[in-house]
């Protein structure tokens, strides 16, 4: 019998693109906001583990949501944990981002927590598990570094300094460059468009790309999106589902309540 094969990691369609790929942030937490956003013709989501209300069951949750659909989800793990990420590779989650990863050191860290001995050293329960489908993929042992790609983020000045060395560690697929936290390392806290901190991101598109690795960032300005995509970026955050749900209702609110209407009344 034929077992079920696997959908292609992120690195595989960023090797094969001819644009760079746009996806969204999933942070809500919610597998039906995930499958209504993986319907919506975007390239890859982001569920987020770091500042979303996200722990084992919701991820899967999500990462069941959204399997019908023809998008890439990348789970974005609190910390560069090896126990967590054991975890979240067995549930099924075969793109995992590594946040706040500042040398290259912490870089091979996560590649060695992502895959088998004798490369690395993730721990062995595919029989039990949703990412080999209960040991009806096959192969799934010899072959589970092809159904994994690990990314890791570059957030601060420190690592921006580090971009090079850590895009060249073997294993790291990607490297994902993140404008919130590296303003905050910069003295520039809500700042991720001033022209330094554009300046720092584009010092680690160059350092990354020097090695030939794909770099992302995240951007919710169009603008400032399509400048990175034009600085080199191979794929692109540009937008999250509860910030479009906060600025949808807001809209709505600015359009249907008059200014200084009082709200429900709550006396009940």
């Amino acid at each position: 019998m034929t077992g079920p094969s696997l959908p292609p990691t992120l690195a595989a369609r960023l090797a094969s693109a001819d644009r760079p790929l746009a996806g969204m942030w999933v942070c809500s937490g919610s597998p039906v906001i995930a499958e209504i956003c993986a319907g919506g013709g975007l390239d890859w989501l982001l569920i987020d583990m770091e500042h979303g209300p996200n722990g084992l069951e919701s991820v899967l949750a999500q990462l069941q949501a959204v399997a019908a659909y023809p998008v890439t989800p990348v789970v974005r793990v609190p910390a560069n944990d090896p126990v967590t990420l054991k975890q979240l590779l067995d549930l099924g989650a075969q793109n995992i981002l590594v946040p706040m990863v500042s040398s290259a050191d912490e870089a091979r860290a996560a590649v060695e927590a992502v895959h088998y001995p004798p490369r690395g050293r993730r721990g062995v329960g595919s029989a039990l598990a949703r990412s080999a489908r209960w040991n009806r993929v096959p192969n799934y042992l010899a072959d589970a570094s092809s159904h994994v790609s690990l990314f890791v983020q570059v957030e601060t000045a420190d690592a921006v300094a580090a971009a090079r060395e850590i895009a060249a560690v073997d294993g790291v697929d990607g490297v994902f460059v993140g404008p919130s936290d590296l303003a905050a390392s910069m003295g520039l806290l809500g700042q991720q468009t001033h022209p330094d901190v554009t300046a720092a991101v584009g010092r680690a598109f160059s350092a990354v790309r020097e090695v030939g690795t794909p770099v992302g960032v995240n951007a919710f300005d169009p603008a400032v999106a399509r400048s990175y995509a034009d600085a080199g970026a191979a794929f692109i955050l540009v937008g999250a589902d509860v910030a479009m749900l906060a600025r949808g209702s807001e809209a709505l609110a600015a359009e249907w309540v008059p200014d200084g209407a009082e709200g429900p009344d709550a006396s009940y």
